[in-house]
């Protein structure tokens, strides 16, 4: 229950009022007390009592006056922290002819504008994305080219040494010359062993790590399971999404899991991952847990590379980056993404 007994605009008056209030209560209790109460001003006994009667009052009256504008100091404080976690929408209702209201409508008023202003980020943002993966197309074909003369520099010489080597080995055994054959069929499996390798590698980095025209959650369906079992991890993945997003919202979220859990498979020595995002309602919320051997947040670690190109593609729109390690314990990583409605972002 909120009392307001002195609708100063200014916290010092307001103050004031309440102390002086205090002080005349004070005061006239005394003198009631003296001339109805005392029948002698020497009667030590009763004025001690009264006196701790009167500490007991004014330390509640204190008491109840700091607890009124403590809680106006940390409504004001955590509204500032759902800002910095990037709750773009938070906002102070206002109390009424009370003096903390022009600090609230100040925080609304800067909420608002910084609001407006990640809005008009993220738009950029987005299609600032997503004409720089049109501009990759042509580095894209480049690299096919090039892991084409990969495959017949390497695959595809060592398939003919494979093929001579087998059709040698082949006709020594018909000649009965089982002794010759057996140096060249070691030969045989070192050279299709390395070219097996090899042709995993390529494939590797023939693996799409686009959407390719797909929503974001019917990618992870199929990318995160199997990025797991390649990599020897039990992963977990939940997502609870109730609009659809944008494309270049999608395909920013989607880079960032795929580098964090390429921190995770690099990094972490880890045996469980856990995959969350969710939208509620404000923000999109992305986590990446997992059980490896984590780090010292004040270490160089949490300023590596692949963390700083994570924190970089949230900022791209607008989003804050929040990373929580421990040396044995392992590592979450979260991404908080403002969530903006079309209508709001075509108005910005």
């Amino acid at each position: 229950m909120r009392i307001i007994l002195f609708n100063s605009k200014n916290i010092k008056w307001q103050l004031l009022g309440y102390f002086g209030l205090l002080l005349l209560l004070l005061a006239g209790t005394t003198l009631i007390a003296q001339l109805f109460w005392f029948h002698s001003i020497m009667d030590v006994g009763k004025w001690l009592k009264f006196g701790l009667v009167i500490a007991a009052v004014s330390l509640l009256g204190a008491y109840f006056i700091a607890s009124q504008f403590q809680r106006k100091i940390d409504t004001l404080h955590l509204a500032i922290l759902q800002l910095t976690r990037g709750n773009l929408s938070e906002r102070i209702p206002p109390l009424g002819l009370d003096p903390f209201d022009r600090i609230y409508n100040d925080f609304n008023d800067m909420a608002s504008s910084l609001e407006k202003r990640v809005m008009l980020l993220q738009k950029v943002g987005e299609e600032n994305v997503m004409l720089l993966a049109q501009s990759n197309e042509v580095a894209v074909t480049e690299e096919r080219r090039r892991l084409a003369r990969d495959l017949h520099d390497t695959v595809s010489q060592q398939l003919f040494a494979i093929h001579m080597s087998a059709s040698s080995s082949a006709k020594l055994v018909e000649r009965g010359n089982s002794e010759k054959a057996q140096p060249i069929l070691n030969q045989l499996v070192e050279l299709s062993s390395l070219t097996q390798k090899q042709l995993r590698g390529l494939l590797a980095q023939l693996r799409p790590i686009e959407l390719e025209d797909k929503r974001l959650t019917e990618a992870l369906d199929k990318w995160f399971p199997d990025y797991c079992r390649h990599n020897g991890l039990q992963g977990k993945m939940d997502i609870r999404l109730t609009d659809s997003m944008s494309e270049g919202m999608e395909h920013q979220l989607f880079l960032i899991i795929q580098e964090g859990m390429a921190n995770v498979v690099k990094h972490a020595s880890a045996r469980h991952v856990d995959l969350l995002l969710q939208d509620n309602g404000k923000q999109y919320v992305l986590q990446i847990n997992d059980d490896g051997k984590g780090f010292q947040e004040e270490g160089e670690r949490i300023h590596s590379y692949g963390l700083s190109t994570m924190r970089e593609r949230a900022l791209k729109l607008g989003g804050e980056l929040e990373i929580t390690s421990k040396t044995g314990v392992g590592t979450r990583v979260k991404v908080f993404m403002p969530k903006f409605s079309q209508g709001e972002l075509e108005e910005s």
